[in-house]
């Protein structure tokens, strides 16, 4: 079962991890919650250590470009061919045949502008707020929405893919073990706040939810494009309801 950790560390991040993988990769889809909770620590920890400093405006910036690091880059690559793809190609095949080319377009550079420019806004006031449980809940729930797409959706290409191990083997006991833990953890980080996880549950989901429906309706199902981009937009738009609950709270959340 360990083995599952050591895939999904050495799939999502850079960080080295003794052990062997897992004989099923999809085994390793346990363990997303967990490693998306590692690495939001660290991110947070950091934005922290930066705060000490009175300038929140770096620490905003450290939490973006340490996610860049420690995942070398693979969420954003994504999202950058997803949009080549989606709104570059005419249809299914040309889709595809964009997405898999390792050049990035007009709309691929345009989208990581502005999705980094998005998410520095959203730390920005998360820092401010001290709200670094909220940093690390988001790039939590963003490895658990790639369980819920893996698990949805099957895999585009034919031919099959560098996700196809993990998207292939995907069952709903992964997606029950997966957003079971998530929730748990969120509710933890969340101070114990159930209407505060509750929505940034469902903040997630609704984000995976549109995303997966959007690739099934162009390209048929999912690549590892696709898991890297919903990654990226699900976190995004949990911290962005995260900063809407601080700024507007509800009665219960005050």
């Amino acid at each position: 079962m360990l083995r599952g950790l050591v895939t999904a560390i050495r799939t999502l991040t850079i960080l080295p991890v003794p052990g062997r993988d897992a004989e099923k990769f999809s085994n390793s889809l346990f363990w997303f919650p967990l490693v998306g909770l590692l690495v939001g620590s660290i991110e947070a920890m950091l934005a922290w250590g930066v705060t000490r400093a009175s300038w929140p405006e770096m620490a905003a910036l450290f939490v973006l470009g340490s996610g860049i690091v420690l995942t070398r880059g693979l969420h954003a690559d994504g999202l950058a061919d997803l949009a080549d793809g989606f709104f570059g190609g005419r249809n299914r095949e040309a889709a595809l045949r964009i997405m898999k080319d390792p050049n990035v377009g007009s709309f691929g550079s345009l989208s990581l502008i502005i999705m980094m420019l998005f998410k520095w806004i959203c730390l920005l006031e998360l820092v401010r707020y001290g709200a670094f449980g909220m940093i690390t809940a988001g790039v939590m729930l963003a490895r658990t929405g790639q369980v819920l797409l893996a698990t949805w959706l099957p895999y585009a290409r034919p031919e099959g893919g560098t996700a196809t191990a993990f998207v292939e083997g995907a069952r709903w006991p992964h997606l029950l073990v997966a957003f079971l833990s998530a929730f748990v953890l969120l509710f933890i980080l969340s101070g114990f706040d159930l209407p505060r996880a509750g929505l940034m549950m469902l903040s997630a989901v609704m984000s995976i939810l549109w995303v997966g429906l959007l690739s099934r309706r162009v390209i048929g199902g999912v690549t590892g494009d696709v898991l890297g981009a919903g990654s990226e937009l699900t976190e995004s738009f949990v911290w962005f309801v995260a900063v809407l609950m601080l700024r507007f709270p509800f009665p219960a959340m005050m």
